[in-house]
């Protein structure tokens, strides 16, 4: 029986060396794996500040582990809105292009929220609002551009609930207006 004891310790102990640094508190794997504002750095993007609501209403609601995050639009580094509707204004690029700049603008939010993204337990759902002509189908193909940058991000904890629904008009014109809700570390 002692035997057992005794390798059971050896093998646990060796896990236990391969697994934390000399100050014993982080793992390795924790300490060499990228962090989102790494994979944004990567990407060459810089996140912009956090302007005050426009309106009567907050950028972030917190409940429990849950944070919703407001309708935003692709509010380029200008402080102009992209503007236009798909289907008649826009290609379904420029529209793609819309939705990666409202993602880098929602990371804004949750860095400021936050502190670190890292904090970022799982993009849970997104809700995608295209402006566009009633015969426009590709809503899909616009939202892409707000999803494919959370996967960049933030890998396999960027994967996310979505729905992509074509609207008849949005605030001041904008091609895309886009919701978000995201589990975060207690």
């Amino acid at each position: 029986m002692s035997r057992k004891i005794l390798f059971l310790c050896i093998v646990l102990c060796g896990f236990l060396a391969c697994n934390t640094q000399s100050n014993g508190n982080l793992s390795e794997s924790k300490v060499l794996s990228p962090t989102p504002e790494s994979e944004l750095e990567k990407l060459g993007i810089e996140l912009p500040k956090v302007a005050a609501p426009v309106a009567n209403y907050v950028r972030v609601v917190k409940t429990g582990n849950l944070l919703f995050l407001s309708g935003s639009g692709p509010k380029k580094t200008d402080g102009n809105y992209i503007i236009g509707k798909l289907g008649e204004d826009l290609t379904i690029e420029e529209g793609y292009e819309a939705a990666r700049i409202t993602a880098i603008n929602h990371l804004a939010t949750l860095k400021a929220e936050l502190g670190e993204l890292s904090k970022v337990k799982r993009i849970v759902k997104v809700l995608g609002m295209v402006n566009c002509t009633a015969d426009f189908k590709e809503q899909p193909k616009v939202i892409n551009g707000f999803s494919d940058l959370m996967v960049a991000v933030f890998g396999e904890r960027g994967k996310h609930a979505r729905s992509a629904v074509g609207v008849n008009s949005l605030p001041m014109g904008i091609p895309v207006e886009i919701e978000l809700i995201v589990e975060v570390e207690n």
